[in-house]
């Protein structure tokens, strides 16, 4: 294991070694200590390496992931795996909002609580939420999944495209164009799928599904008061 203390070494170090890495690298495993709340740690990575940050973080951290499996150790700010490609993400804590914004896939885990807009216009990538999800999570999402193992807050999934919501709490409200959606049991076999690979021991059955009413889609003057 690489070990690197983030208070003798600056971000842009960090940063810089992992770009430097090639597929066939045999530094596996890293471990960042002593983070303290900065931003940006571990954005842009391509490699299949892991790497492990002991503490809190600040914003975007993993922000453009592709390949690269992240853990961190506490909570963290707001954009956490911005736009992530592929990977995997896992916060042993909680996230402040706008987790996973605009991410292509991958997956997102997050073991507390996320803030607002979690999965905001996702457009392909898993996110799996342990706790609860703040106001307007998945608005605009396009593709992808949700999961919220605990509750969700007003406007869950306003102004949804073809992005797919699990609830297993309580919906405070539903935003504009999203609607209950039939569980079938191939929804439950893929949920169960996705679960697997979070590491998460939950009946699939248990779970609402919610997805787009499709009224949005153009415009019309009867649904204007809506946009």
């Amino acid at each position: 294991m690489t070990e690197i203390d983030l208070d003798s070494v600056s971000i842009r170090e960090l940063n810089q070694a992992l770009h430097d890495l090639k597929p066939d690298t045999n530094q596996t495993h890293w471990k960042a200590r002593n983070p303290r709340g900065k931003h940006a740690l571990a954005v842009g990575l391509e490699v299949p390496v892991t790497i492990e940050i002991d503490g809190h973080v600040g914003y975007y951290c993993g922000g453009m992931n592709k390949e690269a499996s992240i853990v961190i150790n506490g909570q963290c700010g707001w954009g956490v795996g911005e736009n992530i490609m592929s990977g995997t993400i896992r916060v042993k804590g909680n996230a402040s909002e706008s987790a996973a914004a605009s991410g292509h896939g991958g997956l997102v885990i997050i073991e507390g609580d996320a803030s607002s807009r979690c999965g905001i216009s996702m457009k392909g990538v898993d996110i799996v939420v342990l706790g609860s999800v703040g106001h307007m999570s998945a608005f605009m999402g396009q593709s992808g999944r949700l999961v919220v193992l605990g509750d969700a807050d007003e406007d869950l999934g306003s102004s949804l495209y073809e992005a797919e919501i699990y609830v297993r709490g309580n919906v405070a409200s539903l935003g504009a164009d999203c609607e209950e959606k039939e569980m079938t049991e191939e929804h439950r076999a893929a949920l169960g799928e996705l679960l697997a690979r979070a590491e998460v021991d939950v009946d699939p059955a248990s779970f609402k599904r919610f997805g787009s009413a499709r009224k949005l889609y153009h415009f019309h003057v009867d649904h204007a008061d809506a946009y």
